[in-house]
């Protein structure tokens, strides 16, 4: 797998501004940061600044990592050549949303009033309908997608599995945009959550439905492991 830089160094220095931004902070950073915040946007837990300043960028850098090498180690790596723009969009999405977060982190150990029951869930949500939008061209492999005994056992079922699953995800992040902001946070979380469950369920069930009907049950090409 050729490194392309045009797309790994973008990713790269957005992982280094997080490292300069923590280390630029650190003298000025008050002991305890805020890092996690209840269902109602208030503050419930405060950490040192090794846990406030470092842990995103060090999450970051795991995620940058994890999705960068996976499909070094996927049975069915040859796969993700026939998804190569969409796994790239995902993964850039997902350091954009950490990183985001983590500036709106830093403006609130600057002082400055941040509503965490809008960002948070306009970046959330906003992560879901990329996932969403890009979930029916992904392409069968062991880590990537709606992984089920089923849609590992018929391409039928993964192709219609997650033609389904990528509206469900927009629709749960078009949810997370509109619900958690305007409803009261404690009867809008559990709702969320409801909806979530419901997805993740649904999308299980369906793809044994379409795999009981697929008179041609033959593995995903590069998912069965070599004799």
């Amino acid at each position: 797998m050729k490194t392309d830089w045009r797309i790994e160094g973008p990713q790269i220095a957005v992982l280094l501004a997080m490292f300069v931004l923590a280390i630029g902070s650190w003298t000025t950073a008050p002991e305890q940061i805020p890092v996690h915040w209840n269902a109602a946007g208030e503050v419930d837990r405060y950490g040192g600044k090794f846990e406030g300043l470092l842990a995103m960028p060090l999450i970051a850098t795991g995620m940058y990592l994890l999705l960068r090498f996976v499909p070094r180690i996927d049975p069915g790596r040859a796969n993700y050549a026939l998804f190569a723009n969409t796994y790239v969009l995902i993964r850039v999405g997902v350091l954009i949303v950490i990183a985001l977060l983590y500036g709106v982190l830093h403006l609130s150990i600057r002082g400055r009033e941040v509503n965490m029951n809008t960002v948070v869930p306009m970046l959330i949500g906003g992560l879901f309908i990329l996932i969403g939008a890009s979930m029916g061209k992904i392409r069968p492999n062991w880590f990537i997608g709606i992984r089920t005994p089923w849609t590992l056992s018929s391409k039928t079922a993964w192709v219609r599995t997650h033609r389904l699953g990528g509206w469900l995800f927009i629709l749960l992040g078009l949810v997370l945009m509109v619900l958690m902001p305007l409803a009261e946070p404690r009867l809008a979380f559990p709702v969320v959550a409801v909806a979530a469950a419901a997805i993740a369920l649904w999308s299980m069930v369906y793809s044994y439905i379409v795999w009981r009907s697929d008179p041609d049950k033959v593995p995903p090409a590069g998912t069965t492991p070599a004799e």
